[in-house]
């Protein structure tokens, strides 16, 4: 058979013959093949004995490793080729950093290592330099390399380099000077967040106080915890309002709040939770049925809806507990639905204490359609037919009129002033009731006569404005809800920027910003600044698909989203970058 002709041939000595058995070697204990060096690392290494020539070197290795005990008998490196140790390491551990340094020791230091298996050394060979400590101690980095100080870059070869350079001229720079610039080039394209310097502020802020003084101290403790015990509000959400600028507004538009389940109708209504915990966002329509919504300004889910078919829905009101929802309408009885548990009850019986089978023709046609919670939500005031409000003791449970007032002319809108109730009759005068006493404290006219349609003021008491049918808007100081006086408020100013009626007035929760807008045309609405008392000029714009505006409701809490509800059953979301959280 013809042998292949790139297979390898045999030679005539056989592979076992060539092959040598383990163990056959020369062995390294073999004192002829080593030299004096290796004798002495051998002695440090294995503690055997040596005893060197008269013209042996006055030089040789310790190792400060600890692992040679007090026989001379160390086991740690007694597996280790001789040829394979080429030098001997010492560490030191620092803080942060492992040095490695490779020193020698006298000849007498390596002998008494070899006799007794203990090394003595100086402390002022195991010294860091000042520099390198100064690095350690104060930096503190981890990745401090000590050949950067003898590093050379060039800044001018390289295209991805020449960013980094300060003048046109320069070439190379050192390598510490090279990390600081590419540290300052990538704080450059990524800032430092705002929240990350607000923390690094409180944070030095703390140590600092830290450093002070302990009388100090505790008198700043004892100064704090008055404020913080009659505080209640969270510690850690604790944040002051920021000021929004005047004359441009920043300001996008999100997905609308009822994309998940559009209404078939106008919407009468849209209103946000009152706790800032909550994002729920809540949508009266003319399909008579109530939709609960999760705003978080992405998807914006669905949460629930509530069909009403006896009752034509007008308005939707949260309780300022934030437990349940007053419905109201067009009818002498209303609906209260419970969030925790999901389910609505009709109230047992009429408003004013009949029943719909012997109840005359007047208490039937009566309506509820304006209605107002007191702060506490104790208090219900309901406008009655000519001129009487009626206020209904909401803690009971069974929504009994226990009392009411009654103005000269019928009531278009009713707000709370703390304690206080204002109500604006159709005559334009004003009423400021002492509810307690079931008396008017005070009575003033609307500056310009007739034609007032609406009232509303901020939680914070600062602003009251009044919206009439000639689309003016008359927006006055505090002095307007004060309870005490007897001239006539004069308005701060006369916001005419509206020609039509004046359906919406909704100040937003720290009182910089007024809603106003008007359902008897398209697109008319208008964002007051208040401090200012001015409109911005850059939105609402000709592009803006308002439509017929209907209801204007701002986020609890920080405010930062606004819900425009329009004829054609939409709810636009907005996002006011400039109150977005942080």
């Amino acid at each position: 058979m013809a042998k292949h002709a790139r297979k390898k041939q045999k030679t005539s000595k056989s592979f076992q013959e060539s092959v040598q058995p383990l163990g056959s070697a020369v062995s390294h204990a073999d004192e002829s093949t080593k030299d004096d060096e290796e004798r002495r690392l051998e002695s440090l290494l294995f503690g055997t004995s040596f005893s060197p020539p008269e013209d042996a070197g006055n030089k040789t290795y310790g190792v400060l490793d600890g692992e040679v005990d007090e026989t001379g008998g160390g086991t740690e490196f007694q597996n280790l080729l001789d040829s394979d140790v080429s030098f001997l390491l010492v560490r030191k551990h620092f803080s942060s950093n492992i040095c490695s340094q490779l020193f020698f020791v006298d000849d007498a230091i390596g002998n008494s290592a070899s006799t007794s298996g203990n090394i003595d050394i100086d402390e002022d060979m195991l010294a860091v330099e000042p520099d390198q400590e100064d690095n350690v101690t104060k930096d503190g980095h981890a990745w401090m390399d000590p050949d950067d100080t003898t590093l050379q870059v060039s800044l001018a070869t390289d295209k991805r380099r020449r960013k980094l350079r300060d003048a046109l001229s320069e070439d190379e720079v050192g390598g510490r000077e090279y990390e600081r610039r590419l540290r300052r080039q990538f704080q450059k394209i990524n800032p430092t967040p705002e929240w990350a310097a607000n923390a690094r502020h409180r944070l030095h802020g703390t140590k600092a106080k830290r450093r002070s003084s302990s009388t100090s101290s505790e008198s700043e403790e004892d100064e704090a915890l008055p404020d913080l015990l009659s505080s209640t509000g969270g510690i850690l959400s604790t944040r002051k309002s920021k000021i929004i600028a005047h004359g441009t507004l920043s300001i996008e538009r999100l997905r609308d709040a009822n994309h998940s389940a559009k209404a078939e109708g106008e919407i009468k209504t849209v209103q946000f939770h009152p706790s800032a915990h909550i994002p729920v966002l809540l949508t009266a329509s003319s399909d008579r049925r109530l939709r609960l919504f999760n705003v978080d300004g992405h998807t914006n889910p669905h949460l629930q809806t509530l069909h009403l078919p006896s009752l034509p829905l007008t308005n939707a009101i949260f309780h300022p507990n934030g437990t349940s929802v007053l419905l109201t309408g067009p009818r002498p009885f209303y609906y209260t639905y419970d969030l925790q548990t999901g389910t609505a009850q009709r109230s047992p019986r009429g408003l004013w204490g009949t029943t719909f089978a012997n109840a005359n023709q007047a208490a039937q046609d009566a309506g509820m359609e304006v209605c107002a919670f007191d702060p506490s939500g104790s208090v219900l005031a309901v406008a009655g037919r000519r001129g009487h409000v009626h206020l209904v003791d909401w803690r009971a449970g069974g929504g009994q009129v226990v009392g009411s007032v009654k103005m000269n002319a019928g009531v278009q809108s009713l707000w709370w002033s703390g304690d206080e109730l204002m109500s604006l009759g159709e005559d334009a005068e004003v009423y400021v009731w002492d509810v307690g006493e079931r008396r008017c404290v005070r009575r003033w006219k609307d500056d310009g006569g007739f034609g007032s349609r609406l009232l509303a003021g901020d939680g914070a008491g600062k602003y009251l404005a009044i919206g009439s049918r000639s689309g003016l808007v008359n927006i006055y100081g505090s002095d307007g809800a004060a309870s005490f006086g007897t001239e006539r408020p004069k308005p701060l100013k006369t916001i005419g920027n509206l020609t039509t009626s004046i359906s919406t007035l909704r100040f937003n929760h720290d009182s910089q910003l007024l809603a106003i807008a008007s359902n008897t045309k398209k697109d008319q609405m208008r964002m007051i600044h208040l401090p200012s008392l001015t409109s911005f000029s850059n939105w609402p714009t000709s592009g803006t698909p308002l439509g017929h505006v209907t209801s204007v409701d701002f986020s609890a809490g920080t405010g930062e989203y606004v819900a425009i509800g329009n004829n054609r059953g939409r709810v636009l979301l907005y996002h006011l970058r400039d109150l977005a959280a942080l």
